[in-house]
């Protein structure tokens, strides 16, 4: 037995589950945009986050990881539970194609499981839509939940993208934007990406002007 699972999220960074194997690619016809909220890891129902689902968009590619996991229905199933409670809000399962950089036009793998949401306010209650960019800044510089702040998850896979060596445009671009509401960091180029981690660093607990941020609670669920 075995599947494999395409992440483009937390996922890159932080799997979370026990796997096999892992590969860097991109799938196609997808972007990841930032228009679903998220109440119970970085946000609350009462000040949802916002993290990324993915859009269709012919043409484009998602960067990101897919991760396999083998070794017998069992280890599969306990695998797929923890990906079910983790992406709760993610409300369909995609099956798609992923590719290796150097080669577009044929997948090295087929069947890839990814998890994405329905675009639709009425159908999916997490569904949030997109926003101005410096609405969407604001919301993420300002919400948090039990596995901490919404942008630390941004600023997070931000790193994550850069780190595989595929950074994200609109990633950089809301990035900073909410370094712009807190009033801290470097501001990363998008025409010139060629920063080092250490640039992508941000403090934990900053205040955002005219507003105090609330304590961040301990980490009490699973990252996402």
């Amino acid at each position: 037995m075995v599947f494999w699972v395409f992440g483009y999220g937390s996922l890159v960074w932080n799997p979370g589950f026990d796997f096999d194997e892992k590969i860097v690619g991109f799938i196609k016809d997808y972007r990841r945009v930032f228009d679903l909220a998220c109440i119970d890891h970085r946000g609350t129902p009462e000040k949802p986050a916002r993290t990324c689902t993915l859009e269709q968009k012919e043409g484009a590619i998602c960067w990101g990881a897919a991760y396999c996991v083998r070794g017998g229905p069992e280890k599969e199933k306990l695998a797929m539970q923890y990906l079910e409670r983790r992406e709760c809000e993610y409300d369909q399962k995609t099956i798609v194609s992923f590719f290796k950089e150097g080669d577009s036009l044929h997948p090295t793998l087929t069947d890839v499981i990814v998890f994405t949401s329905t675009p639709d306010k009425v159908n999916n209650k997490y569904y949030l839509g997109p926003a101005p960019l410096d609405d969407m800044a604001w919301q993420i510089a300002t919400a948090y939940g039990p596995c901490g702040n919404n942008r630390d998850y941004l600023f997070l896979l931000e790193k994550a993208m850069y780190d595989i060596g595929h950074e994200d445009d609109l990633v950089i671009e809301l990035a900073n934007e909410v370094r712009k509401v807190l009033g801290v960091g470097n501001v990363v180029s998008k025409e010139k990406k060629s920063v080092g981690p250490a640039q992508l660093a941000h403090p934990p607990h900053v205040p955002i002007p005219s507003r105090q941020l609330h304590p961040m609670p301990e980490p009490i669920a699973l990252d996402s």
